[in-house]
């Protein structure tokens, strides 16, 4: 199955046509023609079949056939992750979160963050892409970027973990882990989160969290984090 994205579809539309660009790729690149089954999701948490009715490279137009909603995860994973010094790094962890199963990630800064500013257009791109590349119906939400002084004063629902690499005492997160239960987990830039954003954390009802014996990058650790609590709720 091949899915494609569209958000203007609700459960409502009976009849919807792509894009040029979107609609140039159905035709001209898949060869699809009329009479052909779409798959389609809004990122919303629906499935839409779609039957081409008009297979134009410039306005491919379908005739909704079946609606199905998907059910959610019983669980919602937010992974608060410093923008790494180099993009590719945080491109290559979105597209992994959002395969493995990430529902909200929020950029942060903190002290020894050497990265600003994120280009979040891209990002977003770049979700959507492994939204459909691994078939599922969700969309991650990405927010903006956010300092950590700020991101700090808001208290999540569920459990709230801070990984980090300083001798303060931390437990394994994946025997912290509670199935079935929201969780955030906070990761720091390459410098690791200073000692006041870590104390901070643990003032506000963070736990700190060990992701293993081994020094991970940022980008590593988010994936070990994430890979974690989705093998903690399979």
């Amino acid at each position: 199955m091949q899915l494609f994205y569209q958000k203007e579809l609700n459960k409502s539309t009976t009849e919807f046509t792509f894009n040029k660009e979107e609609s140039r790729h159905i035709v001209k690149v898949l060869r699809k023609k009329i009479g052909d089954t779409l798959d389609i999701t809004n990122g919303d948490g629906y499935h839409f079949k779609a039957e081409i009715i008009v297979s134009d490279i410039k306005n491919c137009v379908c005739k909704i056939t079946e609606v199905i909603k998907i059910n959610e995860k019983r669980y919602h994973l937010h992974l608060v992750v410093a923008p790494t010094k180099m993009n590719d790094r945080y491109e290559w962890f979105l597209e992994k979160a959002v395969e493995i199963g990430v529902d909200e990630i929020t950029p942060v800064i903190c002290d020894h963050s050497e990265r600003t500013v994120i280009k979040k257009e891209r990002f977003e791109k770049i979700i959507q892409s492994a939204m459909k590349q691994s078939l599922q119906f969700y969309l991650p939400k990405l927010n903006d970027a956010i300092s950590f002084n700020d991101f700090i004063k808001k208290i999540p629902q569920g459990q709230l973990f801070i990984a980090h690499c300083e001798d303060h005492e931390r437990f394994s997160l994946k025997r912290r882990i509670m199935p079935d239960h929201d969780a955030t987990v906070l990761i720091g830039p390459e410098g690791d989160f200073s000692k006041e954003e870590i104390e901070t954390a643990l003032e506000l009802g963070y736990t700190a969290v060990s992701l293993g014996s081994n020094r991970l990058r940022t980008e590593t650790a988010a994936i070990v984090a994430c890979h974690t609590i989705a093998l903690a709720n399979d």
